[in-house]
């Protein structure tokens, strides 16, 4: 699942609202909303979290936070690391080989000791 589709999913169950009520208010089959919540589709098209967002009736900041989500949210995602250092590289292929083992806890370790390097950058 991907961070977007779990915050669709998510707002569904808020809202009470089913997969195949969503999917046919925003003109999509239930088979690929399935998919997109399930990262099993790449990442939405900016018209199609648009009508997400119409859907959920989200404004500002809310509506931003899934567009972020959308954006971060390739389920294959290539990582393009010539001109950078061989760190960066070692870095790369070691976490594409690595992280399918790791625990649920090391990644969202991972993740947030990368957030906070990235605001001091």
């Amino acid at each position: 699942m991907t961070p977007f589709g779990r915050r669709i999913r998510d707002l569904r169950a808020e809202r009470g609202v089913t997969l195949t009520a969503m999917a046919e208010a925003i003109g999509v089959t239930p088979t690929y909303l399935s998919a997109l919540e399930n990262g099993k589709r790449g990442q939405p098209t900016w018209a199609m979290v648009q009508r997400i967002i119409a859907y959920f009736n989200v404004i500002w900041d809310e509506a931003e936070d899934l567009q972020r989500l959308a954006e971060l949210s390739h389920p294959r995602v290539v990582v393009d690391t010539a001109g950078l250092t061989p760190e960066a590289t070692e870095l790369a292929n070691l976490l594409a080989k690595e992280i399918a083992l790791l625990p649920p806890e090391a990644v969202a370790e991972l993740l947030g000791r990368l957030k906070i390097l990235r605001r001091r950058g």
